[in-house]
């Protein structure tokens, strides 16, 4: 545990020297807050928890994209071969990589919620203890996924596509940019696989107030059993040196950190009712801010 803390210092200061780390995980989610007021927030405040929401999303899965390139770039450029001569194993060099993003992202999650709060009257703070419990937890899931990105990819331009390609479908089929509840019904099911979904799905009902804590068990359980099956993967595939390279059938592993969401997505679309949940909360948005117009 002490070789793992001193590594997250470590791993802090190197990330504050990162300019795409800083960009995904502090400007790009800020521009995220103000274009998305803009556009769907003017004049409308009853909207701003929902966006507020969606953009505290976007933050923690920032993190995915940040780190697997800060950690092939550490390869690339012989860092990794450097702490290797440490003490230490692949567990505590990636366990402090991941929270050396927790601690660097809560700033921006603090930022993001007195900003929507004080410049954009934000009617209520929300579940705020729900919305720590889905940010802590979500950014572990979302950097251990970076972390496998990072594994299996052998180069920064390889790392980079897959990013593009990951980062699209998690952007677009959770309801961080476009509310999941306009979609028609086979999209939103498809949803119902991807981990950004359980974050966005609990971070929006959170910042509005619309349930609970205990509400959010589901969302706070997929995103846990992922985080633990993502890191064991990461783990097991990681490389110290650069020329090192993973075999095509390793690549096969990144499925097994996508199991816990296929299963709860399977149940999701039989059994359960987070797409009616969603419906009905929307409903009840679109309901408010109705009321709002009319005064």
């Amino acid at each position: 545990m002490k070789n793992t803390w001193s590594l997250t210092k470590i791993r802090i200061l190197l990330a504050l020297r990162n300019k795409t780390f800083m960009f995904f995980g502090l400007i790009m989610p800020l521009g995220f807050l103000f274009f998305f007021v803009l556009i769907f927030g003017h004049g409308r405040t009853g909207w701003i928890a929902y966006i507020l929401g969606a953009v505290l999303t976007i933050t923690v899965m920032g993190s995915f994209w940040g780190l697997s390139v800060q950690l092939v770039m550490f390869r690339e450029q012989g860092i990794l071969r450097r702490f290797r001569l440490a003490p230490v194993g692949a567990g505590a060099l990636l366990a402090s990589s991941i929270f050396a993003n927790y601690v660097l992202i809560l700033p921006a999650v603090a930022a993001e919620i007195i900003i929507c709060r004080e410049a954009f009257h934000m009617v209520s703070w929300g579940n705020l203890w729900a919305v720590f419990a889905l940010v802590s937890v979500g950014a572990g899931t979302f950097s251990a996924f970076g972390l496998i990105v990072a594994s299996v990819t052998n180069t920064m331009q390889e790392t980079q596509v897959i990013n593009n390609l990951l980062w699209s479908a998690f952007l677009f089929l959770s309801g961080a940019t476009v509310p999941l509840a306009v979609f028609p019904v086979w999209i939103q099911k498809v949803a119902l696989f991807s981990p950004a979904t359980y974050l966005a799905m609990g971070l929006e009902a959170s910042t509005t107030g619309y349930i609970g804590g205990h509400e959010l068990l589901e969302e706070l359980i997929a995103l846990a059993v992922g985080l633990v099956v993502a890191f064991e993967v990461s783990r097991q595939l990681f490389r110290w040196e650069p020329e090192a390279k993973v075999p095509g059938k390793a690549k096969l592993w990144v499925i097994a950190a996508l199991v816990p969401f296929l299963l709860f997505g399977a149940y999701e679309s039989s059994f359960g009712n987070q797409l009616s949940r969603i419906q009905k909360h929307f409903q009840m948005l679109d309901r408010q801010t109705s009321s709002e117009r009319a005064r």
